[in-house]
């Protein structure tokens, strides 16, 4: 049986390929050159489109990537690269640019660090020049080339966000929740630093100083969970919605969303 069916398979082959060679044969020798010529000429132009192709989806991609990181700023891009280099699963999940709806608006957090030894709240101010900070003050002054800016005190700015995050993890201790503010740039304090209060190149050091246990593996899994179930969608049309919220809150909102 098996002598027939090979027998079968090569005389089907024979008749497949025999109306192929008898037309090859049948050219002059011009003609063999020009068909030659035709067939190298599609095979480049296969390359060619299957490059296109390539280059097209991972273009895609690319942007893609490039469109996330539109919503970091540097300094958010810089300690999400701290975080990510020395904190990763099991123990530690980094959720970034997390917009939570609140009661009277939403809240936009830059950093969302869930871990066994706690979950922290991270506000990211990315400065240069001096700084002048009380932890009681309302504002805060920069002065950066004689020229003096005021805004929000961080650490007041960050309650609201630690405030929403409380309220979806309203299960856990409070104490397990803490509000951290980085300075990512290279501002420089000319007054006491506040409590909570830390420069990127110490923010490695804090975290891993934090190794008080507060929640298991799966606590800590179903806290992701509960996060990511609550977020808005990283969108343009999130940040309007955040720059409305505020609008309605503060007034006119100009420049960055960061409350």
């Amino acid at each position: 049986m098996d002598d027939l069916a090979k027998d079968i398979a090569t005389r089907f082959n024979d008749l497949a390929i025999r109306p192929v060679a008898q037309f090859f044969l049948g050219l002059d020798r011009g003609e063999r050159t020009v068909l030659y010529v035709l067939l190298a000429a599609a095979a480049v132009l296969g390359f060619l489109i299957g490059r296109w192709r390539t280059v097209r989806i991972s273009g895609r991609k690319a942007f893609g990537a490039r469109h996330f990181l539109t919503f970091q700023n540097s300094g958010e891009a810089r300690v999400s690269h701290v975080l990510r280099s020395h904190f990763g699963p099991p123990d530690y999940h980094l959720m970034n640019h997390v917009t939570i709806r609140m009661d009277d608006g939403t809240t936009q957090v830059d950093h969302i660090l869930v871990s066994r030894f706690g979950v922290f709240v991270i506000e990211t101010k990315d400065l240069g020049g001096w700084v002048f900070a009380g932890a009681t003050d309302p504002t805060w002054t920069q002065v950066h080339f004689r020229r003096k800016f005021r805004f929000q005190n961080p650490i007041f700015q960050n309650f609201r966000h630690l405030r929403a995050v409380q309220g979806l993890l309203d299960f856990l201790p409070p104490e397990a929740i803490k509000s951290v503010v980085v300075f990512s740039g290279n501002a420089e304090f000319k007054t006491t630093i506040p409590p909570g209060v830390i420069a990127i190149n110490d923010l490695a050091d804090y975290v891993g100083r934090q190794r008080n246990e507060v929640m298991s593996l799966n606590r800590l899994q179903f806290c992701v969970g509960r996060l990511e179930t609550a977020r808005l969608a990283i969108s343009g049309e999130t940040d309007v919605e955040h720059i409305r919220s505020l609008a309605r809150r503060f007034g006119n909102v100009n420049g960055r969303v960061d409350a």
